[in-house]
């Protein structure tokens, strides 16, 4: 959902444009008191402020961006925006957001990987090492040899999830 900031009489038209180029539901604030308001009961995508506002009322605008949540805030200025140039710009900053997002996901992934790899190795020497001592009873041994299977399982299953994650098949 975007939220649409403005007082501007063409503020419909913009929302309608908005709608047809994101394919997101759009809810138009007159002021921000309104925004917000809405700021804080909805969870929104985009929020699309109109410079006027924001050099107008610094303060409203700075309580605004206080609620903003994961909206990204986009600053357009609709006296010499038209409809389409606002639509095209909210598109392309909804695009960069989910290769940000997507990127944060896969690094994410990876420092995850890494960190339960680290720990799949260290277990698996301990199990090697168990291994060694001479004075493992035959049901103890059986135990650890299971354990171990399972933690080469889970290291494989680590490594199918990690093929996938980075586009390597799996």
């Amino acid at each position: 959902m975007v939220l649409l900031i403005t007082p501007i009489a063409r503020s419909t038209e913009c929302a309608a444009a908005l709608k047809e180029a994101t394919g997101e539901p759009v809810v138009v604030a007159a002021n921000l008191l309104e925004a917000t308001a809405l700021l804080r009961a909805q969870s929104f995508r985009a929020a699309v402020f109109d410079h006027r506002q924001i050099e107008c009322e610094p303060q409203e605008t700075e309580v605004a961006f206080a609620h903003l949540g994961d909206a990204i805030p986009i600053e357009v200025n609709l006296s010499i925006c038209g409809a389409e140039r606002l639509a095209r710009n909210v598109q392309a900053a909804l695009r960069r957001q989910q290769k940000e997002q997507a990127a944060a996901r896969q690094a994410a992934a990876h420092a995850l990987y890494g960190e339960l790899n680290n720990t799949m190795t260290a277990l698996l020497l301990r199990f090697d090492a168990a291994f060694k001592a001479s004075d493992l009873s035959p049901e103890t041994a059986e135990e650890l040899r299971e354990a171990q299977a399972l933690a080469e399982n889970l290291r494989s299953q680590l490594e199918k999830a990690k093929a996938r994650a980075t586009g390597g098949g799996g």
